[in-house]
């Protein structure tokens, strides 16, 4: 007879154990994220403009010629030569916007060359007024908008400064020694400051824009975009976004001050779909790039099929981010990110403090952007290098990877239906064979130390995930290596959910609002401190309960043994182990090991002693001992490789069964023992 037909309630209350995680989960406060029509990825039959050196065939300047010497004086001589000679062009049949520029193109393959010059586009500034200040069209949770792109052509300037719907093969370039003496700025009045939508082939170079309610820079739909030399900067949400396109390439950029993140490759074209690590391309690259002092360097939900080589990522609050965790975007789950030779370093900057003391509830342009303020949008675990919330088939190799105080690497699950997908089939689809290889952690390119926190951070689902040997500290302590060939893994786990009490973690951290400025009283990632974690408060939550439990059968059942009263104190050591290690979340993992060694050690002591006098009682007693035992083998020497859930959840549900029985044992009173009967006296020998 198995253990579960001995046991019935157990496998009941782990399933309803599961079951309440999940409807917490789905309860969880939606995320906010990008909100944007319904699109479809482009059919992939593009392909990556070229820069084209022909001379421009629109100009745009402004009509201040002393300010435009002045800007040009200390260029390099033929470079000011020729910006005054395309000036000479531009007073006479130039444009004073770059608006009326994009409006005057009227064929594929056209350049516009920006002079230097700070570029405000008055004229799109004004607030919609007439059938614009009246369209129909859903809103966002931020908001705004949400506007077919048929409403984008009719009214263009309702969300954007400049729009650039339906060009081909356009070259918008800035004609300056550096990016930043073109400039333009949205001025906090419009969502964005550059759209260019549907309009595949378009090339951006060397300007900056800058100062919106949203993004800087957005390509969406497109087949086919280049952005080179470009700076964003000051911004809600994003520098750059470009979404749901292909054939993109990233080069030579820079970002900083947003509120989400410096560079948004969302729901790239997600073209190897199904596939494993051998991939045809990738729908995007970004190279030569500097994400720094944003919420994130990187981020994409739905990221898929993104070559992200040779960045720079630092000074944010994580260095680069993939997830499946808003809805509505196309590709989901992500899949398929290559993350090559990138150094992400020292990403714990700190932002939540802007939004618990109200700065983030100001209007934009009061906030203090310029003077390095950042409204982070949403939650973000401060102090890690490339968080994984619910990626599959991901590559991470060769990356520098220091000089963070939480954890290097940080990879979870995201349940469908958090991306709204019901099906139950579903709901475990995602972390699945990431392999994190060959990168240097803990020291910079000159070999100088620089630890971070941890190395790993796993909630422990997935299957096929693998990291190089040797981590300096990750949780679990021993984790699955990858072989030298992609898809070689030994000590390979395969778990449905992950462990609990970092789901709980997970839940609590998630339920942040900027709007609202909610900021979790049990997560760490915003201040909580000792007992005030979440992980604390159920670690004294457990130990008082098992205190009061254990000790009363102590005193009801064991006192009497020196076995029982031996196992009690281990126990109690373990009990105050496991609250102490839980109050810092870089604690060594061999600290809630041992405590569940001495857990282990205190059940297998009481069983022992119960076997005699209540064989049942014993049994659960002893098999709560076992699996205590191997969840601390679990954690701490090898994940157990044939089990689809970790130990801890098998032992959860078998301690509350014993603990309502051994609540129901000590209540009783205890059962005098039966007097050994007395022999008869023996019959008086018979008389003489």
């Amino acid at each position: 007879m198995s253990w579960t037909r001995r046991f019935p309630a157990v496998p009941a209350v782990l399933l309803a154990a599961l079951l309440a995680l999940l409807s917490l989960l789905a309860a969880a406060p939606a995320a906010r994220a990008h909100e944007e029509r319904p699109v479809t990825l482009p059919d992939g039959s593009g392909s990556v403009p070229r820069y084209r050196e022909a001379e421009p065939d629109l100009l745009v300047c402004k009509t201040d010629r002393p300010a435009f010497e002045r800007r040009t004086a200390a260029f390099p001589p033929e470079l000011r030569r020729r910006n005054l000679a395309l000036y000479e062009r531009c007073e006479k049949n130039g444009y004073r916007h770059l608006q009326e520029a994009v409006d005057a193109v009227d064929r594929p393959g056209m350049n516009i060359a920006i002079l230097p010059g700070l570029y405000e586009e008055e004229p799109s500034l004004p607030k919609p007024a007439g059938e614009c200040a009246a369209l129909k069209a859903p809103d966002s949770a931020l908001g705004y908008q949400i506007l077919s792109y048929e409403q984008q052509v009719r009214c263009r300037h309702n969300q954007n400064l400049v729009a650039i719907l339906g060009k081909k093969d356009l070259q918008i370039e800035g004609t300056g020694a550096s990016r930043q003496d073109v400039v333009i700025d949205a001025k906090y009045q419009k969502l964005n400051a550059i759209r260019a939508d549907k309009s595949d082939g378009i090339y951006f170079r060397n300007f900056t824009a800058q100062r919106t309610t949203f993004n800087s820079l957005y390509v969406l739909a497109g087949d086919g975009f280049v952005i080179d030399d470009v700076l964003t900067r000051w911004n809600d949400e994003y520098g750059f976004l470009t979404f749901a396109s292909d054939h993109g390439l990233y080069k030579n950029c820079e970002s900083y001050g947003n509120g989400d993140s410096g560079i948004y490759p969302g729901s790239a074209s997600n073209i190897n779909d199904g596939r494993g690590y051998e991939v045809p391309r990738y729908s995007i690259e970004i190279t030569g790039c500097h994400s720094h002092h944003n919420m994130v360097g990187y981020s994409g939900t739905a990221g898929d099929s993104v070559w992200v080589h040779d960045n720079e990522f630092d000074a944010n609050m994580g260095g680069a981010s993939m997830d499946s965790a808003f809805p509505g975007h196309p590709g989901l789950p992500q899949n398929h990110a290559k993350f090559e030779r990138n150094l992400i370093h020292d990403n714990n900057a700190d932002y939540y403090g802007y939004v618990a003391d109200g700065t983030c509830a100001k209007p934009p342009i009061e906030r203090g952007y310029e003077q390095g303020v950042v409204c982070p949008q949403i939650s973000m675990p401060p102090g890690t290098g490339i968080i994984t919330a619910g990626g599959n088939w991901n590559v991470y190799e060769n990356n520098w990877v220091y000089g963070h105080r939480r954890a290097g690497f940080f990879l979870s699950a995201v349940p469908a239906f958090i991306r709204g997908e019901e099906e139950w089939s579903k709901q475990t689809d995602t972390s699945h064979h990431n392999r994190y290889a060959a990168n240097i952690l803990g020291k910079d390119k000159s070999g100088a130390s620089r630890p971070n926190g941890m190395d790993v951070w796993w909630d422990g689902q997935g299957s096929g995930n693998c990291w190089q040997p040797g981590p300096d500290g990750s949780t679990p302590g021993v984790l699955p290596h990858c072989g030298d060939r992609r898809g070689a893994v030994s000590g390979a786990s395969s778990r449905l959910v992950g462990e609990p009490v970092k789901l709980a973690q997970l839940l609590v951290c998630a339920d942040y609002s900027v709007q609202a400025r909610k900021l979790p009283a049990g997560c760490d990632w915003y201040g909580a401190r000792g007992p005030e974690r979440v992980e604390t408060q159920i670690a004294l939550a457990v130990a008082a309960v098992l205190l009061l439990v254990g000790g009363v059968l102590w005193w009801r059942r064991l006192r009497g043994s020196r076995l029982g009263t031996a196992a009690s104190l281990l126990g109690l050591a373990g009990l105050a182990l496991d609250v102490a290690g839980s109050t810092t979340p870089l604690v060594d993992t061999a600290v809630p090991a041992v405590a569940l060694l001495l857990l282990g050690l205190w059940w297998t002591g009481a069983g022992l002693v119960l076997r005699a006098t209540r064989p049942w009682p014993a049994r659960l007693t002893l098999l709560l001992a076992a699996l205590t035992l191997l969840d601390a083998f679990d954690k701490s020497i090898l994940m157990i490789p044939w089990t689809p859930l970790s130990p801890a959840w098998f032992r959860a549900a078998v301690a509350v069964v014993w603990t309502l029985w051994a609540v129901a044992a000590s209540a009783r009173p205890a059962t005098p023992p039966t007097p050994a009967p007395h022999p008869a006296p023996a019959p008086a020998p018979a008389s003489a």
